[in-house]
Parts: structure tokens; sequence; C-alpha cells
């Protein structure tokens, strides 16, 4: 199974990203979504996640910047990001959890069943 992100990249404060991420080798729809980065000296952070019934989930510092969606035909879940600061610079991996009842606000390893590999998104001017 993989998970693969893109849409990284460096943008000015104040700019906008749209992250995706496009699974394979499990079955998307019944899995529970989440986005978590990782800054440089930090340790993970848990961003966003969308269940299966399409419920969203927010970190608060990024409510009402980051918006996160998902495709179930394309197995796909994206992280649209607005008003982006400094702060949000950090590797930002996409991970998929079978789903239990609940969302879980994922950090660690051994908390998902699938991980992308992450990719870069570096706010600076």
């Amino acid at each position: 199974a993989h998970l693969v992100e893109s849409g990284g990249g460096l943008v000015q404060p104040g700019g906008s990203l749209m992250l995706s991420c496009v699974a394979s080798g499990f079955t998307f729809e019944r899995y529970d979504m989440s986005w978590v980065r990782q800054a440089p000296g930090k340790g993970p952070e848990w961003v966003s996640g969308i269940d299966r019934e399409f419920e969203t989930y927010y970190e608060d510092s990024v409510k009402g910047r980051f918006t996160i969606s998902r495709d179930n035909a394309n197995n796909t879940v994206y992280l649209h990001m607005n008003n982006l600061r400094p702060e949000d610079t950090a590797v930002y991996r996409c991970a998929g959890r079978i789903h239990i009842g609940t969302m879980v606000a994922v950090r660690n390893q051994n908390e998902a069943n699938y991980w992308g590999q992450g990719i870069q998104v570096t706010v600076s001017s």
C-alpha cells in the first residue's frame, strides 16, 4: 500500500497551497485520513482529519485557514491551505487509519495503518 503526497513548495506569508495525497493498495473509502506535520526540531503535530463519513476535524491553529477534503472515486485526500504563516513551515504527511467509530488525531507511526513519505511546505518571504 502507498500514500504519495504532492503540491508542496515555497510560498510567501499570506499565500495558498493545495496538498494532494493519492492512495493505492487499500480500500481508501474505509479509512479515516489525516494530515500530520513536523517542523524542524519539533515533534509531529496532527493538523486535520476527514473520516469515512466525510466529517472534518481541525487543529485549532489552522481552523478557518485550512480545508480538508477527499475524493473516494480517485483515492485522494486534499489539504487546501490559505493565509499561510511562517509557523506552518513543516514536512506534511498524510496518514490513513481504518475507521473504528471515532476520528483519531494520529501523530506517531503506530497510530495509523499507512503513511506517506511527506512533502516540504515552506512559508517565507
